[in-house]
């Protein structure tokens, strides 16, 4: 799987990706959390479309990879439009799909987020301090070995600075992005956009043109923190304007 396991590592070998355990912490299944399976089974779908949408129910229905318990998925309304709610009582389990999406024909990434609350008292820098109300990463294979993928992982952070960016404490295959931080307000939907093949170039030196899978996940199982974030119009396309957010 492409995600072999980016978004999380196992204690008894080095992590792959953004999750780690706290010492003492009973060990991980995998490090799928960074780099979102680092091994992705690509049985992609080739884009033809100038716009691939996921709606709420595509989301919850995407493939599920637990790292500490689960985190709830729910379709829930909000001003009449559906939504995907995460909700993380100590636990990660992130979604997933694996599926090939060319970035010549759709370059921008966009969604709408928004979370309830920020954890205290973490380096989120560090291996024992990668937790995030909310994530969404996108993940591309650089070679014919599993372990040979990269991932940009654009995170909700309860203490960066927005703009801040920094390599997962376990590997410099996944690059962290804060596009929200510490000022950013709570409960409030914030609208992003993105050009992913920039944001390649920028974290990595190499631009993609394609990438092979997209995620999402809100955790709080290093800090046994508790928190509700909710996902709206994740999606590509050829244009930079950013989504219409709900309300």
């Amino acid at each position: 799987m492409l995600y072999n396991d980016h978004l999380k590592v196992n204690q008894q070998r080095p992590r792959l990706m953004n999750k780690v355990s706290v010492p003492m912490k009973r060990s991980r299944q995998s490090c799928f959390r960074t780099v979102i399976t680092i091994g992705l089974l690509i049985g992609a779908q080739n884009t033809l479309a100038d716009e691939i949408g996921f709606s709420a129910r595509d989301m919850v229905s995407w493939s599920t990879r637990s790292f500490e318990g689960e985190t709830h998925y729910s379709v829930v309304r909000e001003h009449g439009i559906e939504v995907l709610e995460a909700n993380a009582q100590g636990q990660a389990s992130a979604k997933y799909l694996e599926r090939e999406i060319d970035l010549r024909k759709t370059p921008y990434l966009h969604w709408c987020w928004k979370a309830s609350a920020r954890y205290s008292g973490l380096d989120e820098r560090s291996k024992a301090g990668d937790d995030y109300p909310a994530r969404l990463y996108v993940a591309r294979k650089t070679g014919l070995l599993p372990w040979q993928v990269q991932s940009v992982n654009y995170v909700w952070s309860s203490n960066q600075a927005i703009g801040a960016r920094w390599p997962n404490a376990f590997t410099d295959r996944a690059m962290l992005l804060a596009l929200q931080g510490q000022r950013s307000p709570l409960d409030e939907w914030r609208a992003e956009v993105r050009n992913v093949s920039a944001d390649f170039k920028a974290l990595f030196g190499d631009a993609a043109s394609e990438i092979d899978g997209v995620a999402l996940m809100s955790d709080g199982d290093n800090a046994g923190g508790n928190a509700t974030a909710r996902y709206y119009g994740v999606g590509f396309s050829d244009s930079p304007e950013p989504p219409n957010c709900p309300g």
